[in-house]
């Protein structure tokens, strides 16, 4: 294995042939590692492609602290969180626009904003402590028993409780301005 610092002086002196084996090494994992925060794979290869041309435009004043690995998977998260920020005010400024047209049209808004709700809830989840969400996203996504999760992270039953009851919190707190709204959507499928 070639040793990081010959690649990261390589990178940040020019050299093609070291940016091309950093590219192939990691294009691939950065992508997977960029689909936990993208819903789509086309997204996560254009922050991924994004990342590379930045680092090729900026080579020169290109500052890694950490190893090469550590610096390109933290860079394709705080892409991938703009990103999503990004999107996040487009899908508010599409929703602000859809809801004037829905109010000159009388249209039922309660898509749009369960939509706004999901958007929120993706960030406030991505904004977790890594060991939290990957404990979170087990047990309300793949809905996993809290024994099966300790039993698969190789953590005790107390520590996945602990880690949920701070996540809920945490999620509580950031969408308390929305509870009211949640309650509504949730009457309103319980009596359809």
């Amino acid at each position: 294995m070639i040793d990081e610092k010959y690649l990261m002086e390589g990178l940040k002196n020019g050299n093609k042939l070291i940016f091309e084996e950093v590219y192939r090494d990691y294009y691939v994992p950065l992508c997977y590692y960029c689909l936990r925060y993208v819903e789509t794979l086309e997204d996560s290869e254009e922050i991924v492609q994004d990342l590379f041309v930045k680092i090729w435009e900026k080579r020169d004043s290109m500052e890694i602290n950490t190893s090469l690995k550590a610096y390109l998977y933290r860079s394709v998260q705080n892409y991938a969180l703009n990103f999503l920020s990004k999107k996040k005010t487009q899908e508010r400024y599409m929703m602000i626009q859809s809801r004037q047209l829905n109010d000159d049209f009388g249209i039922e808004k309660n898509e749009l904003v369960e939509e706004e709700l999901r958007v929120l809830l993706k960030h406030a989840i991505l904004q977790l402590p890594e060991k939290r969400r990957r404990i979170f996203e087990l047990s309300r996504f793949e809905g996993m028993k809290y024994s099966r999760i300790a039993e698969k992270l190789s953590i005790s039953v107390k520590t996945v409780e602990s880690q949920m009851t701070k996540a809920l919190k945490y999620l509580r707190v950031v969408l308390k301005d929305y509870t009211p709204i949640i309650a509504f959507i949730l009457l309103i499928r319980s009596i359809l």
